[in-house]
């Protein structure tokens, strides 16, 4: 059986935030609507279940992010996750340059979880937490640079 990969998706606080800071690392909106009714409850699980989507792809279109906003019912917060908590709970984006993508985050309120690594100089890598408490770790290859 031939299996493709088509995207990751996350539940946001707030949808707008998040596409703001998504775009500005460089990935761009391809789709945008409100989904419910009975195929969205059959699918997802939950009864009257109403939100806003985004589907976002990166600059080299290998890869999308779902982005969702739950209308109804009302969304479940719970402490955010640490970087070794069992399940989902990273997106990985190659960046050109680990600085401008920092400095990108940080206007956005998103910074750090401890520093930059060098991982033998073939990338430097960080983890930020981004909007509704996503982690995000940013790499950028040192060998391309």
């Amino acid at each position: 059986m031939k299996v493709a990969f088509v995207n990751v998706s996350i539940a946001v606080r707030d949808i707008e935030a998040a596409i703001a800071f998504f775009t500005d690392l460089g990935l761009h909106v391809v789709g945008r609507d409100t989904v419910q009714g009975e195929w969205s409850e059959t699918a997802v699980g939950l009864d009257g279940n109403r939100a806003k989507i985004a589907i976002l792809e990166t600059s080299a279109g290998e890869g999308q992010i779902e982005l969702f906003e739950y209308l109804y019912p009302e969304a479940i917060e719970i402490e955010p996750l640490a970087p070794n908590t069992v399940g989902m709970h990273r997106v990985a984006l190659a960046v050109e340059d680990i600085d401008v993508a920092l400095e990108i985050a940080g206007k956005h309120g998103c910074l750090p979880l401890r520093g930059v690594a060098n991982y033998q100089d073939v990338y430097k890598l960080t983890y930020v937490r981004g909007p509704s408490d996503i982690i995000v770790m940013l790499a950028q290859d040192l060998r391309s640079s």
